[in-house]
């Protein structure tokens, strides 16, 4: 693979697209074989669908990638999407194919969860 097709370029670059709110990229970006799961939801796309969901989601969204691993054909981004209301983290996995991504399991969290104080072990008393 060269720089421009490893599989941590290929992702951010799908993270780049999305935050600039350019969708003809961001279908370019996708193999067309592409398929995305959404662990959270059980819900699954295709290329098309992919780029529906992003483009017509409500809001002006922007996309922060905040880290990323790669190994060989994968890559794993830890993704910062906010806007002036709300924050939320995806960590997608993705895989890459003939320099685009072939596929993408994504699992999304609220960044402003509170966790349940009945659900947390207390805080040892420290003398």
């Amino acid at each position: 693979m060269t720089d421009t097709t490893t599989s941590a370029y290929v992702l951010r670059g799908l993270w780049a697209a999305i935050d600039a709110r350019d969708w003809d990229d961001l279908a370019a970006r996708l193999h067309p074989d592409f398929r995305a799961e959404y662990v959270h939801t059980g819900e699954t796309f295709d290329r098309d669908s992919f780029v529906a969901i992003n483009r017509d989601y409500p809001g002006a969204w922007r996309a922060t990638v905040e880290d990323y691993l790669a190994d060989g054909a994968r890559a794993v981004t830890r993704t910062r999407v906010h806007n002036d209301e709300a924050a939320l983290f995806v960590a997608s996995f993705g895989e890459v194919r003939d320099g685009l991504v072939a596929s993408l399991i994504e699992v999304w969290a609220d960044a402003d969860a509170t966790p349940p104080p009945e659900h947390r072990p207390s805080a040892p008393d420290v003398a």
